[in-house]
């Protein structure tokens, strides 16, 4: 994937002021133009906890619209749901270097409504 310097320098900037630890561990969001990925890192042991997208949601059976609010948002519920599984109560919200509208937006709001502190 290329990116321009524009989003290259944003997110550069972005990612040196939000770590992840083990108390907080850091919620990254990928979003392409077909899907949306989430990650549980914690950046202190470079591991990844909980990751859930809408890859997982349409091999689990169920068949939505990839690329919408609405899917967006069920991927927050289930990642949190994942997230409480192993007592993963407070995140950091790192959105990269997307704006905090529409998907990316209902995927923190799912999250939120899980149970999900940030």
């Amino acid at each position: 994937m290329k990116l321009s310097k524009k989003k290259l320098h944003k997110r550069l900037s972005l990612r040196g002021s939000i770590k992840g630890t083990i108390n907080r561990p850091r919620l990254s969001v990928f979003r392409s133009n077909n899907h949306i990925y989430a990650q549980i890192i914690d950046d202190s042991k470079f591991n990844t906890l909980v990751s859930y997208s809408t890859v997982n949601l349409n091999t689990h059976g169920i068949i939505f619209k990839t690329n919408t609010c609405e899917t967006a948002k069920l991927i927050g519920i289930k990642l949190g749901e994942l997230c409480l599984k192993k007592n993963i109560n407070h995140v950091i919200f790192d959105r990269g270097m997307y704006i905090y509208h529409g998907r990316i937006k209902a995927l923190a709001d799912g999250a939120r409504f899980a149970g999900l502190l940030f």
